[in-house]
């Protein structure tokens, strides 16, 4: 008898664990269709809006991840009592969730198996009310499951696997999930994929007719409906699908140009060669650090002659905000949000077509770098479509994940560990003598970073032609609020439109945010139309103007001399100068970076004296990382950084050059701004496109907090 219920306990908890397993996989391959899924389940229960996306992407990593582990825990028979009760509790709240479903029907597809394989509501009942049934079985005798690993290092298996899922997901997440399930998969042609086989079953509908008499309303089918009583007024009609017939894997793709309200799905899916489709579902959340590679593309295609659209469902005015802050010219179709989720995850992401043909997807992190693209794409290996490799994964899947864990059991079972653990020890030791060493020998290096304290840390936010002057001030306000809830650890500094001055001055706090203008004339008054003197700038309370940035020395051709007018009008009206200098592409590649710099300080501020020097702040931009998605490294901006302060200290002194700020101004985000402002001589950033959303801004702030 013991031995048939141990033979019923274990397939049991088999079947819960390969059906947990593969839950939890195919789920966590694809975070973000995960998250989408749970964003429907919110909005069947009336809590739309209420829970943030990123907190819905979380809640998607967690609980596949969580799923995919309790499996493993259940095939290894770890924690016996703990997991069995845990797996009781998830196939009760499933099972509860799955009636829900099945008695009114508010989401199609439970999801329960990602994008791999589709139940109907009915049948994800049944099927949950058998594992919830195996999961009674295997709590009410969890004892009975036969182990594969010891009870003392099973927490190896447990955070091994916690650790590999995690990894998985935020993979998938970062790049395109690992297999792609869905309708739109590489190899798959659109059009075919939207195709209904000659002699399928069709779809039957019942129409219903609402319409009103003397303010009565009245349903009716088409046999009845009063064609020939005037006095009916229609009002709506709904359709009730009475038997379901054939639906092809692609049914809801289609592209229209909004100015003319054609539909140009055909055109685009028969064009007879290759089309580059930019998806981005929405562009008001879409990421926008990688659209120098998309604008490398756009060119590229423009100068082969290959077609490239946007796909988007977002409005005119989300369109014009991404034109203007990527400066992009490519057109913009519209096309459903859904559609465009189901086609790639990523916002925005890219696709390649080749006679309506799929043969290529890249997430935005892994867009083709303009270096790939030295030739027609027919000769490029991006330009055709990649062997399956769907073994080739299983196999890395195996060894990345089965062959560890498979030699840690064995490990185990010989009491390996023990002695690892005893040489881990020696090495935590070995490793904290060697850190107290090297912690002597950086004195001096420790001492410098205490004299770069003394120097202000500053973060100034270039807003550039930006914003109108409502969207300013409540950016200005957004940030001014963050600030003082969150006291800063740096100077910061925003730099507006001058028509915005004095109307953002009133709404600042000046001792937690700096104002600042973005240029002054060089003269100090007179018949000089649309020209903003320094005295002007300095009465609407602003302390701060930009001089000498690349686009004012480029668009508007300031020469050396007139930045040295504009910063002695500066200085007398008791402004502080930001001044710019920075390379060019081709000055860089000449390794003349040293020269030109030296050139424009020379030439424009170093007649200063030393007292009006201290009003003097710094801002290295090398012109090819501005606004294009490039950043300098931190080491060839810290390099760089280094030399100017070695000039400073050449013409004024070592102790004014040490307490001269200077700020890395280019592509600098709250991602790379914690490495960047850990140089000892980067002593801010002037910050771009970064400074116009308070939430990006506050993350580059608070590097300074790192």
């Amino acid at each position: 008898m013991n031995k048939l219920k141990s033979v019923l306990v274990n397939i049991c908890r088999l079947l819960l664990a390969v059906t947990f397993i593969f839950s939890g996989f195919v789920k966590s391959i694809d975070p973000l269709g995960t998250q989408y899924k749970i964003g429907d389940y919110l909005q069947a229960a009336g809590l739309a809006g209420r829970v943030p996306e990123w907190i819905q992407l979380i809640l998607s990593i967690a609980l596949s991840g969580a799923e995919f582990t309790l499996g493993v825990l259940l095939l290894l028979a770890i924690r016996r009592r703990l997991v069995s009760k845990l797996s009781f509790v998830l196939m009760l709240g499933m099972t509860a969730i799955t009636l829900w479903l099945t008695i009114g029907n508010p989401i199609q597809d439970c999801g329960c198996f990602g994008d791999a394989i589709h139940l109907s509501n009915s049948q994800t009942f049944i099927k949950n009310l058998i594992l919830l049934g195996a999961a009674i079985i295997v709590m009410r005798s969890p004892l009975y499951q036969v182990r594969f690993i010891s009870k003392i290092n099973q927490w190896i298996a447990t955070y091994f696997t916690m650790a590999f899922i995690v990894v998985v997901s935020l993979l998938s997440l970062y790049h395109l999930p690992l297999f792609d399930f869905r309708p739109y998969y590489i190899g798959q042609n659109i059009k075919k994929g939207m195709e209904i086989p000659k002699g399928a079953k069709q779809t039957k509908y019942k129409t219903t007719f609402i319409c009103t008499k003397n303010g009565v309303q009245k349903e009716f089918d088409e046999n009845n409906y009063p064609y020939n009583d005037s006095a009916w007024v229609f009002v709506d009609t709904k359709q009730e699908i009475l038997e379901q017939g054939y639906e092809p894997p692609i049914h809801d793709f289609s592209i229209t140009n909004e100015a003319t309200g054609e539909d140009i799905t055909e055109q685009i899916l028969t064009k007879d060669g290759y089309t580059f489709l930019l998806i981005a579902p929405f562009l008001e959340v879409a990421e926008d650090k990688n659209f120098g590679d998309i604008e490398g593309v756009y060119e590229y295609a423009k100068e082969y002659g290959y077609d490239f659209y946007g796909l988007t469902s977002s409005t005119d005015k989300a369109r014009k905000h991404w034109r203007d802050i990527t400066g992009a010219e490519y057109p913009f179709y519209t096309t459903d949000g859904t559609t465009l989720k189901t086609i790639i995850r990523s916002n925005p992401g890219l696709v390649l077509l080749y006679k309506g043909t799929i043969i290529n997807k890249w997430n935005h992190n892994d867009i083709p770098k303009i270096e790939q693209l030295n030739a027609p794409l027919s000769l490029l290996s991006i330009g055709r479509e990649p062997e399956s490799n769907t073994w080739k994964k299983i196999l890395t899947i195996v060894l990345c994940y089965l062959l560890p864990l498979i030699l840690l059991i064995i490990a185990d079972r010989f009491w390996a560990w023990t002695k690892w653990v005893q040489k881990r020890e020696e090495w935590i030791k070995e490793k904290e003598k060697w850190l107290i060493h090297k912690e002597q020998k950086n004195k001096l290096y420790q001492l410098l970073k205490r004299k770069r304290h003394m120097r202000k840390k500053i973060v100034a936010g270039n807003w550039k032609m930006n914003e109108t002057l409502q969207e300013g001030i409540a950016l200005a306000k957004e940030i001014n609020d963050a600030l003082k809830a969150d006291k800063p650890n740096c100077d910061v500094v925003i730099c507006t439109p001058f028509i915005h001055l004095a109307s953002i001055a009133k709404e600042l706090d000046m001792k937690l945010v700096g104002l600042g203008a973005q240029n002054c004339a060089d003269k100090e008054k007179g018949a000089y139309t649309g020209e903003v003197s320094a005295a002007m700038v300095k009465s609407t309370g602003a302390e701060y103007v930009i001089l000498g940035h690349s686009e004012r020395r480029q668009y508007y051709g300031e020469t050396a001399e007139i930045l040295k007018e504009k910063v002695q009008l500066a200085l007398a009206n008791g402004l502080k100068i930001i001044f710019c200098c920075g390379e060019t592409l081709e000055e860089r590649e000449a390794n003349k970076q040293n020269e030109v710099v030296k050139a424009e300080l020379e030439n424009s501020i170093f007649n200063l004296s030393e007292a009006e020097w201290k009003n003097i702040i710094l801002a290295y931009e090398p012109i090819w990382a501005i606004g294009t998605g490039k950043t300098a490294s931190a080491d060839q901006a810290e390099e760089m950084l280094a030399y100017i302060r070695s000039i400073v200290a050449d013409k004024y002194g070592k102790e004014i050059a040490a307490e001269t700020s200077i700020l890395y101004g280019g592509s600098c985000k709250a991602s790379n701004a914690p490495e960047l402002f850990s140089k000892p001589n980067i002593d801010g950033g002037l910050i771009g496109g970064a400074s116009l959303k308070a939430a990006d801004f506050k993350g580059i702030i608070d590097a300074w907090k790192k």
